[in-house]
């Protein structure tokens, strides 16, 4: 006759505040690497996506080929891409890292040049007009203009990686995901669960709610705008 499961033996409550007073320091290490894991990933990722955007934008033949291949990067599965990338770079952050900063490119290179795309021509024309270089042209008018929708775009890619991060647990770099994983192989252990996984939903709201007061405060112009 099997012997019977702990979790049947001992009470296994959702919500448990022992287990929150009891494993404080373990909570907030996971989600300290949570938190550093999404802003280091989503920042390579707009880092990247901006001189992409830009090349594609200059030499029109080159986008389809570089949305083409940020596409593919976005079509493979987490795990297969970390099993890929842990024979090169370990089982560490930076696996991590890489794999979710390629998550991102797509969204933020479509954003990028859906930004720039957008600005009004007579707008472009008429800073022309006015003497301005490309290079002015582009970081004094165009990014500028084009900000709303860049950001929309960091908002999108940063609630996708946030929820992302937790696949990390497979190269013991997860930040919330370990403690999913763990509270999974720890005989089914629910607070343990739960925690992380209303932290990660926590997580993702305050971050789009803070970029979107970023917007807000940086492009105040749209807003009175759409009044």
């Amino acid at each position: 006759m099997p012997l019977p499961l702990a979790v049947d033996e001992v009470p296994n409550p959702w919500l448990s505040w022992a287990y929150l007073h009891d494993n404080s320091d373990a909570i907030l290490a996971a989600t300290g690497q949570h938190v550093t894991l999404t802003v280091v990933s989503v920042a390579l990722g707009l880092l990247l996506s901006m001189p992409l955007a830009l090349l594609a934008r200059r030499f029109r033949r080159l986008e389809t080929a570089i949305l083409g291949i940020t596409g593919l990067i976005y079509t493979i599965p987490s795990l297969a891409l970390f099993a890929v990338l842990a024979p090169i770079t370990g089982l560490t952050a930076k696996t991590v890292v890489i794999g979710l900063t390629g998550y991102t490119l797509l969204v933020l290179v479509r954003n990028v040049l859906a930004g720039l795309a957008g600005v009004p021509a007579e707008v472009v024309e008429a800073a022309r007009g006015m003497g301005v270089g490309p290079a002015r042209l582009l970081l004094r008018v165009e990014l500028p203009l084009a900000l709303p929708v860049i950001l929309a775009g960091v908002r999108v890619a940063t609630v996708s990686t946030v929820a992302l991060v937790t696949v990390g647990a497979v190269v013991s770099n997860g930040g919330l995901g370990q403690l999913i994983f763990e509270g999974f192989n720890n005989n089914f252990y629910r607070a343990e669960i739960l925690t992380a996984t209303l932290l990660c939903v926590l997580l993702a709201a305050v971050a789009d709610l803070l970029l979107l007061g970023l917007e807000r405060l940086l492009t105040p112009w749209a807003r009175r705008s759409a009044l």
